[in-house]
């Protein structure tokens, strides 16, 4: 048997890392209990450091032809039309920051095209399939898998738990789910159609006295469907009726009837972070790591930037070099934390009426996540997001560092160099206009790659397989 990964989960962080694992060669299995793929919006907006990570998976221009653009909010209050609201100002890209607005797509989309990616290399969902126990030792865990009334025991190098807040794998573990929920606090969120609403625009209907008390519709690419989000009030139950009638109260229209409820979950707050993420060669990942409020669109981009970061480390670990593994949790774990922190200010934001509760900054889209030493002070070290820029390559045709970076690989950046390069890497001269290497070189035709990184002639760069700076020197 070869040695190979059991991944428990297939949504956004089970199949980023099943993709990065399989793009490496790595064996790995992914199943889920879940009988047909989910269908629903829930985690329906995507963060620009997300989207970068979906350029580094060859899935960037799936998911962009199949999203849109954040949609500009139409307010009602009482009937009246008071104006227009958008989530965040567009902002221009910078060559550093090509993707820096968020996109929106239903989860179900983003999945469909992880699957589809994940089928490249000859890996497909395991549906129908559940994690019944597992057991481990030094030298790997030993699971038992149920689909139907077939059971199967299965030996895999390493475990990861991507299988979501109700986590079996976590349980397993006994590590605590630190956090709270709140019962008081009820939101229902669905996806239904409003054929009397223009789906070029969102909506957001509350009464003239409490204008942050009411119900937002936002729309879903690729169809005509609206997500739908309202305080859950009493003990109604999540059903087409209840939400056509919030809607006739909280819009004052008697012509928008709703139709097709497609999903529809009743979402408390629930804000929990996993004591540890990893015991021996068992991780947890996403929201069996931790759950976040949908305030501020954090989970599912949280999640994927989970597996994207141990990703590459589980696959040194399957070649022998396993001391990276235990700065998965050192590093993710602190950036779960205050993400977390993030999602939480944006809740109770919208639990107290603020009047910019609906406003999103920069804090929400990932790019400053860094995993920095707090002692090193420079503007650009070890441990942060490395920037894009554009080149040209030997040949004169434009290149961007991203297109360098993507891959599996490490990548060294030797700004100014001219002679040979360090063999055994993925190494590349960055040189100034007029300049030429001896190595494999990439010209800074405008400089923005030096002024990005800070850089002078003889700086060194390594810049890590998932995008952020290993060293610098």
């Amino acid at each position: 048997m070869h040695e190979q990964v059991l991944i428990a989960g297939a949504g956004p962080t089970g199949l980023t890392l099943a993709l990065e694992l399989a793009r490496r060669n790595i064996p790995v299995r992914i199943i889920d209990q879940a009988t047909e793929f989910f269908a629903g919006s829930r985690g329906d907006g995507i963060q620009p450091r997300t989207l970068e990570v979906f350029d580094d998976l060859g899935v960037l221009d799936a998911v962009l032809a199949a999203g849109a653009t954040g949609p500009v909010m139409l307010a009602y209050l009482g009937g009246e039309f008071v104006g227009e609201q958008r989530m965040w100002d567009p902002i221009e890209p910078t060559p550093a920051v090509p993707y820096p607005n968020g996109w929106v797509l239903g989860q179900a989309g983003t999945e469909a095209i992880l699957r589809d990616r994940l089928a490249d290399f000859g890996v497909r969902v395991e549906l129908g399939t559940t994690l019944r126990t597992f057991t481990q030792d030094a030298t790997g865990v030993t699971a038992t898998l149920t689909h139907g009334n077939a059971e199967e025991t299965v030996r895999a190098a390493y475990l990861i738990g991507a299988d979501g807040g109700r986590s079996t794998v976590r349980k397993t573990l006994g590590i605590a789910f630190e956090g709270s929920t709140d019962e008081s606090l009820r939101m229902l969120l669905g996806d239904v159609r409003a054929d009397a609403l223009d789906h070029a625009f969102g909506y957001w209907f509350a009464g003239a006295d409490r204008p942050m008390e009411g119900i937002a519709m936002s729309p879903l690419p690729g169809g005509r469907q609206f997500q739908f989000a309202a305080p859950l009030t009493d003990d109604a139950e999540p059903t087409l009726a209840v939400l056509q009638e919030y809607v006739d109260r909280y819009s004052g229209r008697t012509d928008i009837t709703l139709s097709e409820l497609t999903w529809v979950t009743v979402w408390r707050p629930n804000i929990r972070l996993a004591e540890r993420f990893r015991d021996g060669r068992v991780f947890l990942a996403g929201d069996a790591a931790h759950v976040h409020p949908p305030t501020g669109g954090q989970g599912m981009n949280t999640g994927i930037q989970d597996a994207y970061n141990l990703g590459w480390k589980l696959a040194a670990a399957m070649h022998g070099d396993e001391s990276l593994l235990d700065s998965y949790e050192s590093e993710r774990r602190a950036v779960a934390a205050r993400v977390l922190g993030i999602s939480s200010a944006l809740l109770d934001k919208l639990v107290d009426g603020a009047e910019d509760a609906m406003r999103r900054g920069p804090e929400t889209q990932q790019l400053d996540i860094s995993y920095r030493d707090p002692a090193d002070l420079g503007p650009l070290v070890a441990g942060d997001r490395a920037p894009d820029a554009p080149l040209k390559d030997m040949a004169g045709n434009p290149i961007r560092l991203f297109d360098l970076f993507r891959g599996q690989h490490s990548t060294l950046l030797c700004f100014g160099e001219t002679g040979e390069l360090p063999t055994g890497t993925e190494a590349y001269a960055v040189v100034r206009p007029g300049t030429t290497a001896a190595g494999r070189y990439v010209i800074d035709v405008e400089g923005h790659a030096f002024a990005a990184y800070h850089a002078v002639d003889g700086t060194r760069i390594e810049i890590r397989p998932d995008g952020y700076l290993a060293r610098r020197n």
